[in-house]
């Protein structure tokens, strides 16, 4: 991989006008914000758009467009046979290898794209072999693998991610500590980060803000000091062992087993140039600052503040983070209310207009870790992007991937089957469909979820 990322760095050093064009989370973000300051320092001249999905017609807009070089970020991977002057530092399973000699992927290595490294980690290596002195720049990638949930199978980011770490350390950029994995740690009231708990969900307490604080108050936790609400880094070690051995006997109780407890606490990075008890100081938090810029159309929001702004933009991105969570809270409602149907091999629901097509991934992963909807299968869901096309976005459990199911694959095949484009990783994916198509699609995603179980079954 190495090597790869140095031939697309000499690539990159051959050509003076570089267009980026990266994804909207926030592993796009950083990703785009890498490159960009790559280029920068070696005083390129470049320029950057962000897009939802690469379908034909987006390429097609981009090779009229007649750039020097593109610089695919973060997505890239399903072009193939392309007359594009271009590179591409991806993640995603790939589709085609042909042109591999431009395309830095871990796929290509037989490497897991979804927990081995990011896409902002596959862009920081390039960056690193154009100029050792990016090695700053692996802050960045560590935010956008978190963003990508690289570290929630084990924990802790492992494999080339692990790699970028350690000179994250050694630039002095991040450090590691071991902690609860609830979201929140630096940003949210104890008895909040306690109530939107999920993975594990703590039982009687999830969901419940009166329960919480009720729990709280019975392990004599101080909720407030002087008149401002108490967060997790405000608390004392003993405190945190209190909170954490209650929670652990609740799961206990509950029949969760210890594997479950032990998901309670894991590594937690942190950005030492930033504030401490501000969203930018946890590497979770700084990422779900970023997609809720470019998730709602304000692209330059979130590159700005990874490009170091800390006035006008990032105030910018603290109010449309507000606005996210609120739509977060109400997207999910709505999809309650309306309810998630039930077939054999997966679950689904269709929330229209009522969720953005930009957020709907993530409202769906927050229902399938919701303690009242069903974990056993795939949860798939669906919302508008426009008159003609509707986005699916699909979610599982490590449970079902290590059981054979692999949702890139099976989105794949099924989008394909209805004119649709789609990808991502095992565990989470999306894809583009006609609208009008969604039972077609939902066929052939089901049989292609129930051979790869029945594979899976043969082999065992």
């Amino acid at each position: 991989m190495l090597d790869r990322a140095k031939s697309l760095a000499d690539i990159i050093r051959k050509h003076e006008d570089i267009h980026i064009v990266t994804h909207i989370d926030a592993d796009g973000i950083t990703s785009g914000a890498i490159a960009v300051q790559a280029l920068s320092r070696l005083g390129k001249n470049y320029s950057i758009e962000f897009i939802k999905q690469l379908d034909p017609s987006t390429i097609e807009r981009i090779r009229d467009e007649n750039h020097e070089l593109v610089w695919f970020t973060d997505l890239g991977s399903s072009i193939s046979n392309s007359s594009l002057s271009m590179i591409i530092s991806d993640h995603h399973m790939c589709t085609d290898d042909s042109n591999s000699f431009f395309h830095l992927n871990p796929h290509l290595f037989g490497l897991d794209g979804s927990i081995y490294i990011s896409g902002a980690g596959v862009t920081y290596l390039v960056a690193k072999m154009l100029d050792s002195n990016n090695i700053d720049l692996s802050a960045l990638a560590i935010i956008g693998a978190c963003g990508d949930l690289q570290e929630h199978r084990y924990r802790r980011l492992v494999g080339g991610n692990r790699e970028i770490l350690k000179d994250a350390i050694d630039a002095n950029v991040v450090r590691v500590e071991t902690d609860i994995q609830y979201f929140g740690r630096e940003t949210r009231p104890i008895h909040k980060l306690l109530q939107y708990s999920t993975d594990p969900i703590i039982p009687g307490i999830s969901g419940y803000e009166s329960n919480s604080l009720s729990f709280l108050y019975e392990k004599k936790i101080l909720l407030k000091d002087n008149s401002s609400w108490r967060r997790w880094i405000d608390l004392s070690k003993e405190e945190k062992r209190i909170i954490l051995s209650g929670i652990a006997q609740r799961l206990l109780l509950k029949g969760f087993g210890h594997n479950m407890v032990k998901k309670l606490i894991g590594e937690v990075y942190t950005l030492p140039r930033e504030e401490v008890g501000t969203e930018l100081h946890d590497a979770k938090e700084f990422a779900t600052l970023l997609n809720s810029t470019a998730r709602y159309g304000y692209y330059d929001v979130g590159l700005q503040v990874c490009l170091g702004d800390r006035d006008k933009w990032l105030k910018k991105a603290r109010s449309l983070l507000r606005g996210h969570r609120q739509n977060l809270v109400e997207g999910v409602q709505y999809v309650k209310g309306e309810g998630i149907k039930q077939r054999r091999y997966l679950q689904f629901f269709h929330a229209g207009n009522g969720v953005r097509d930009t957020i709907v991934g993530i409202v769906t992963n927050m229902l399938l870790n919701d303690s009242n909807i069903r974990n056993d299968i795939p949860l798939v869901g669906f919302a508008d992007k426009n008159s003609r096309e509707v986005k699916a976005s699909i979610r599982t459990t490590q449970s079902l991937v290590d059981q054979g199911v692999d949702l890139s694959v099976a989105i794949r095949k099924a989008a394909s089957h209805v004119n649709g484009v789609g990808g991502g990783h095992s565990i989470a994916a999306g894809a583009t469909i006609p609208k009008g198509e969604e039972e077609r699609f939902l066929e052939a995603l089901e049989e292609e979820i129930k051979t790869q179980l029945s594979s899976s079954k043969d082999v065992l």
